[in-house]
């Protein structure tokens, strides 16, 4: 995991060095700087002596770091989300802008918030969160005589997940109910916030889409395109449902879109290319025929969007990163030819030189695969290269390919990294997450044991210097071919692993198990889900056999993957190898199967950096110990630009 540095409590130096390390969003006269547990603004052309802090979460008496953040209209009140690493649930800040005192006193705290946009100033809608489900909005109308709260939406499927969001250009705010295979949304316009929300489009089973505003026009991402893949469609305001829309733009084959940002007269769109590359496509609104392709450079594997809160804008922000290389923030307007970096730092020049290599593996039925691997040495001299190999795919999610430093240290000590983009992730775009989610769940088994051959076959490591690492979901896969085909790994990091599918898909009690059978499957209903659940479940399928070594660690108060699940998983492992182990005649290499159970309830692991860091520093110590390794540093000269190939 990429670490924070939500933690640290330091005072700020310049508005320069906070805006380059930290957090930062605009408003109408002043920008925002995040930072931990406090949030400070600057009037725009004063430097650093007009820094002021206008929350810390210490003056709400709340504990935990600042989440999010967001400014009504016109700048007079804020609202932020603050949560602590021992729950799931947030709570929602609300602070007055326009007399601002030190320390300042909230103006309402509302609990149990999970997404939260302003309409206008003294109107909020607000979505609650109950366990880890999300049903119900409210409607927060602040008036002279107190702050009103009203429901104003009831989701009634336990199978959809509800959340609000507001249009680039603030002119609605949608409600947007999802489940795994269908979407709905309801907009309310913000020049008449306390009417009822309208309907854009019934639920239909298969039918997705993401609704933005742009000059009383609805744009409509929705997977209606060849492949039921997504393309943009567009309609009039006032005729919002399915038969109005007309479409718009779609890439071309092979082609996804991963995302869309609507700017003042374009539309933005970050598409991924047949062989993983990132491009940003643009078209004016007036003529979306005119589409120009913008080349993003070539070890961009990520690009996060800067969202910032100017209306009407026509420049698109936004940071590219990769495993190995830090984020570099970048501005982009269609009226450029090229994106303008806005961070010029030594540090991202004097990067050794490294490999960004793009691969296909034929998996079992054909299906070529995509890889992705970073490395320092040519391709052909690295054979005798510690391999780690990451995997996810579930729920139609893009592995994460953001930065993250523990990642950089490893290809620093000559480390091959390998990037298995399986099906059932979200690479690929809609089809490619179907093809691995319910009855094709172990296509992704199948396609990762490909990735991994494949790559051992082109003369890239071997299985006693190959370990695999996954998290969550992606321990199914994991757990599925360490089960299958133990004999290609050497070690496994889990982390917040899901191991026990059979038995947690069969207990509706659970939070997430209604809510998830349209990636897993219904095995208390359905007799082939079940026997093909069982077919593949990491804890029902450990035979006894020589596994590899692993590292599970896992949270005590992890409401999103079940502990017994994880403990239940640890003790047949460590059976099986007991077994295996004393039937041998000889003894040989004896795996190591290791719990880190840490307290704390949040599935995405802590968010203190100091304890972040020392988990990390346990996860690399048992990388290094199993595969017999000695850390020698860098082993590459810090001087002159990296190279940057496929």
């Amino acid at each position: 995991m990429s670490h924070s540095i939500h933690q640290r409590h330091v005072a700020p130096q310049t508005v320069q060095e906070l805006a380059h390390a930290l957090v930062q969003f605009q408003g109408s006269h002043h920008v925002y700087i995040v930072e931990g547990c406090g949030i400070f603004r600057v009037a725009y052309g004063e430097g650093e002596q007009g820094l002021v802090q206008v929350l810390h979460t210490d003056w709400a008496d709340v504990d935990g770091s600042i989440q999010k953040v967001r400014l009504s209209p016109t700048e007079s009140v804020l609202a932020a989300a603050v949560k602590n690493n021992h729950c799931e649930e947030a709570r929602c800040v609300l602070v007055q802008l326009e007399q601002l005192t030190t320390p300042q006193k909230p103006l309402l705290i509302l609990d149990k918030v999970f997404s939260f946009e302003w309409a206008t100033d003294d109107v909020l809608f607000y979505t609650t969160q109950e366990g880890l489900q999300c049903r119900h909005v409210f409607r927060l109308h602040l008036t002279d005589a107190g702050a009103q709260s009203m429901l104003v939406y009831k989701e009634k499927d336990p199978e959809f997940f509800v959340e609000v969001s507001r249009s680039k250009d603030h002119r609605i705010v949608t409600v947007n109910c999802s489940s795994k295979s269908s979407s709905e949304v309801w907009m309310i316009d913000s020049r008449s916030p306390l009417s009822h929300p309208t309907l854009v489009q019934p639920r239909q089973p298969g039918l997705l889409y993401h609704v933005e505003h742009s000059d009383n026009q609805l744009y409509i991402l929705a997977n209606t395109g060849p492949g039921h893949e997504y393309q943009l469609l567009r309609t009039p305001f006032t005729s919002p449902a399915m038969q109005h829309w007309e479409p718009t733009f779609r890439p071309g084959p092979g082609a996804v879109i991963k995302d869309m940002e609507m700017l003042q007269d374009h539309c933005v769109f970050t598409v991924r290319e047949p062989l993983g590359r990132l491009q940003l496509y643009t078209i004016p609104l007036e003529a979306p025929n005119h589409v120009t392709i913008l080349e993003l450079p070539s070890w961009a594997c990520a690009i996060e969007t800067q969202r910032f809160g100017m209306v009407n804008s026509d420049t698109f922000s936004f940071l590219l990163s990769s495993p190995v290389h830090p984020p570099v923030r970048y501005h982009f307007s269609p009226t450029r030819k090229q994106p303008l970096s806005e961070e010029d730092d030594p540090q991202h020049t004097l990067l050794p030189e490294y490999h960004t290599t793009h691969l296909q593996a034929p998996s079992q039925d054909g299906t070529m695969v995509p890889l992705t691997l970073f490395h320092m040495q040519p391709l052909t001299d690295l054979h005798e290269a510690p391999m780690l190999v990451h995997v996810y795919g579930a729920y139609g999610l893009d592995l994460n390919m953001g930065f993250c430093p523990e990642k950089r240290l490893l290809l620093d000590d000559n480390w091959v990294l390998a990037y298995c983009h399986v099906r059932g992730g979200g690479e690929c775009g809609l089809t490619w997450h179907s093809a691995g989610r319910l009855q094709f769940k172990k296509k992704g088994v199948e396609d990762l044991s490909a990735c991994i051959q494949t790559l051992f076959q082109s003369g890239v490591s071997r299985p006693t210097l190959t370990a695999l690492t996954a998290r969550s979901a992606g321990a199914v896969l994991a757990g599925a071919l360490c089960n299958k085909h133990p004999q290609l790994l050497r070690t496994v990091l889990l982390q917040a692993p899901f191991l026990d599918v059979l038995n947690t898909m069969q207990d509706p009690s659970l939070p997430l198990t209604i809510e998830e059978r349209g990636e897993w499957g219904d095995p208390l209903t359905d007799s082939q889900d079940k026997d093909n659940i069982a077919s593949y479940c990491p804890c029902h399928n450990i035979t006894t056999q020589l596994y590899p070594s692993m590292l599970i660690t896992a949270y005590s108060g992890d409401s999103r993957v079940p502990l017994s699940g994880v403990k239940k998983y640890v003790e047949r492992l460590s059976k099986a190898i007991q077994t295996h182990s004393s039937s041998l005649c000889t003894k040989g290499h004896i795996p190591t199967i290791l719990l880190d159970l840490q307290p704390g309830g949040d599935h995405f692991g802590p968010e203190d950096f100091d304890q972040s860091l020392s988990e990390s520093a346990r996860q690399l110590a048992f990388l290094y110990t199993m595969l017999g390794l000695d850390y020698k540093g860098s082993r590459q000269k810090t001087t002159g630009r990296r190279k940057k190939k496929n």
